[in-house]
């Protein structure tokens, strides 16, 4: 069971970000550094290996003079998230 979870979600960071972004449709940046409570370095860096994976869509806009990067889960991303939360749930329930 335990090969059934997905080493690119072991992070508490990806886990967070995927959590999030799996129940809202785009999420900005700013508003992910707050909820997860982490630096913009290492937001982006966990970001970014998201988005080497497909896992996550990057929208990069200007509201008026300022830059705004919103993110969302791409179908792929839903799909292996979603697979990830079955076997943590499967690990679970044999442990009762």
């Amino acid at each position: 069971m335990i090969e059934n979870l997905n080493k690119v979600f072991e992070s508490r960071v990806r886990l967070g970000i995927m959590s999030i972004l799996m129940v809202n449709e785009w999420v900005e940046f700013k508003t992910l550094k707050e909820l997860l409570k982490v630096t913009d370095g290492n937001l982006a860096s966990h970001l970014g290996a998201l988005e080497k994976k497909h896992l996550i869509e990057i929208n990069k806009e200007f509201v008026g003079k300022k830059p705004r990067t919103t993110y969302k889960t791409t179908l792929e991303g839903k799909v292996l998230f979603n697979k990830h939360l079955e076997a943590l749930e499967a690990l679970i329930k044999k442990g009762e």
